[in-house]
């Protein structure tokens, strides 16, 4: 009898783990009981942003990528810097670049009046990068929910992984395979520089010194940035359609009129050539790819179960400094 309830106590234990394992998993369904409208709540704050200023949908979407980049989808791209803490938003590839704070801070708030400490905001950043891509005629896809906020932040680690402007094929394949994300997902998710703007800062060393690039648009882009002029003057990361989702990005490419270097970098090596070209020519293959790998990126090391916390307000730690 002994042994059997020694056998019984074993089963449960393993039983309560699986279930547990299970539980702790990302799943779409994961506030269908505890908060119903939270996707309606997000979605509804990103539209109505757009409306207010286009740009926004590519800095929402670009938030979720810094985040993800950083020691996980845990929203510690969100935590400001206090008298004991230092975030990451005055790491290089952050500082003076990603925006759209304020408006997770607006959608953080309408969730808590809805489902009070139920949300998190890596789920919110997630969520709201899907409705940013969809609203600006991108592809939607099913987002995986469930993950927990971080207490801490890691400067450092920004400054290493986000890949740079100036960062070389090889440096880009090395910081995405770092992340567990393969080339094809490099490829379709730098597709993300279909919308958006980059400041001259980050592509003046290119029109002004690099060969691969096309003259006349090395031209054009002079004219907009000036040698000696402001580095802070906006150019559409898509020349043509900054503020659309499309594929144009990858026909700039075929062309040398990538604006970054890093975006040209994609296009004169045997391996990511077909994939771009596949893409210049099928909007629907670029928007299935890119679909599977922002899934595949929005996965990538969450905090779940007990780790981490839900946070109050995105930009603190409910614990106290």
């Amino acid at each position: 009898m002994a042994a059997l309830l020694f056998k019984l106590s074993i089963l449960c234990t393993i039983v309560l783990k699986i279930i547990l394992s299970v539980e702790a998993q990302l799943s779409p369904d994961h506030y269908s009981y505890s908060c119903p409208q939270a996707l309606q709540i997000v979605e509804d704050v990103v539209v109505e942003a757009i409306q207010n200023e286009t740009r926004l949908g590519a800095s929402l979407l670009r938030l979720h990528f810094h985040d993800c980049f950083v020691n996980g989808c845990d929203a510690s791209v969100l935590l400001d810097d206090n008298a004991t803490f230092t975030g990451e938003k005055t790491a290089f590839p952050n500082n003076h670049s990603l925006r759209g704070f304020h408006v997770v801070d607006v959608m953080k708030a309408e969730l808590e009046k809805a489902c009070p400490n139920v949300v998190s905001c890596a789920d919110i950043l997630a969520i709201a990068a899907r409705d940013a891509v969809y609203h600006l005629g991108g592809p939607t896809w099913e987002v995986q929910l469930g993950r927990r906020d971080s207490t801490t932040a890691n400067k450092t680690a920004a400054n290493l992984f986000i890949p740079a402007p100036s960062s070389n094929i090889t440096i880009l394949t090395s910081n995405f395979a770092a992340v567990g994300l393969s080339f094809h997902d490099l490829v379709a998710l730098s597709g993300a520089h279909t919308i958006g703007f980059a400041r001259c800062t980050t592509f003046k060393q290119r029109i002004y010194g690099d060969v691969d690039i096309n003259p006349s648009f090395a031209n054009f882009l002079r004219n907009k940035c000036p040698r000696n002029g402001s580095d802070n003057v906006l150019q559409g990361l898509d020349v043509k359609t900054p503020s659309h989702f499309d594929n144009l990005y990858y026909k700039n490419l075929l062309v040398k009129k990538g604006l970054l270097h890093s975006d040209q970098e994609l296009y004169h090596t045997d391996e990511a050539d077909p994939i771009v070209r596949k893409f210049s020519r099928d909007v629907s293959k670029f928007y299935n790819s890119f679909a599977k790998a922002m899934i595949k990126m929005g996965e990538i090391s969450p905090l779940v179960g007990n780790n981490g916390e839900i946070r109050r307000h995105c930009r603190r730690s409910n614990k106290k400094p």
